[in-house]
């Protein structure tokens, strides 16, 4: 379901979006026409819905999503009289990803602004996965209530999220939407393509990035997770497992027998560079060693 309605934090009218990134509005008079969603396949439309269609669109499929109640589409300025016959609001745009990307995040409430986004990266799907896992239980195990968006296994904290993957910008903006609304304060993502389609990521915040290459330079990283849309500024941190995390995790290792310490030490560099004291991830570790 390709739709952002579930945890709807905002309305827009066709006005301001109009307005805000520049586009056409047909006709000038629905301003104030007021969209509660985003879809872009026709099932997941719904009343009060705005289409923005993911591939090539056409009547037919216009009048598809005005028969399920959307309030207005998003259709190329190729179209323009060739639509005479829909009747809902049509705005006339080529909107880029970056665009697209900022729109569906703002009628999502902006969720990865509320949250602690942890991103893991890497060649090896089956590494990427496993320490996608073995963060959510670090970070659980540090008193975090925690989302996970991976193909193998998305969660909103104990509830199963039943998503068709690869993931649209639309699915990465509802499915993070969901998260915050359940009270999670952080969420992970698998950076793959099994999970996310290329540009999934855009407008996502991303707080702490990490590779299971530690040979990958941050550029290289950088470079390499550029397909998802993910952009890496100045207030995101790049981790990889360091002796200081190497030697925690060893410490660990009676706790976590049937882990990898290598990944429970880049959980353990990714939560550092988060900002958490190493004396709160020392204390963690010694009460689940007790604990076991």
């Amino acid at each position: 379901m390709s739709s952002v309605s579930e945890s709807m934090n905002r309305r827009m009218t066709l006005g301001l979006l109009a307005g805000q990134y520049g586009f056409d509005l047909d006709p000038v008079s629905a301003t104030e026409v007021t969209v509660t969603s985003v879809a872009d396949d026709v099932e997941s439309v719904r009343p009060g819905a705005l289409f923005v269609p993911s591939e090539d669109v056409d009547a037919r499929q216009l009048e598809q999503v005005q028969a399920r109640g959307a309030y207005g589409a998003i259709v190329p300025h190729a179209l323009r009289g060739q639509v005479d016959d829909i009747h809902i609001p049509l705005i006339y745009a080529e909107p880029t990803m970056q665009q697209l990307g900022k729109l569906v995040a703002e009628m999502a409430g902006n969720p990865s602004d509320s949250l602690a986004v942890f991103a893991i990266t890497g060649k090896n799907k089956e590494t990427v996965e496993s320490a996608v896992s073995n963060l959510a239980d670090f970070l659980h195990m540090l008193g975090n209530p925690v989302g996970v968006i991976s193909s193998s296994d998305s969660q909103s904290l104990e509830r199963f999220l039943a998503l068709e993957y690869p993931l649209s910008i639309i699915d990465v903006q509802r499915t993070m939407a969901v998260c915050a609304e359940d009270g999670a304060a952080a969420v992970i993502l698998a950076l793959d393509e099994d999970t996310l389609r290329e540009n999934a990521l855009q407008s996502v915040n991303i707080d702490v990035l990490a590779c299971d290459d530690n040979s990958l330079s941050n550029a290289e990283v950088t470079k390499f997770v550029s397909r998802f849309g993910c952009f890496v500024g100045k207030q995101t941190r790049i981790a990889g497992r360091t002796q200081e995390s190497d030697l925690l995790a060893t410490q660990a290792s009676s706790a976590y027998v049937d882990t990898d310490s290598r990944l429970l030490s880049l959980s353990i560099a990714m939560v550092l560079a988060a900002g958490v004291r190493k004396a709160n991830i020392k204390s963690a570790l010694r009460v689940s060693r007790d604990l076991n």
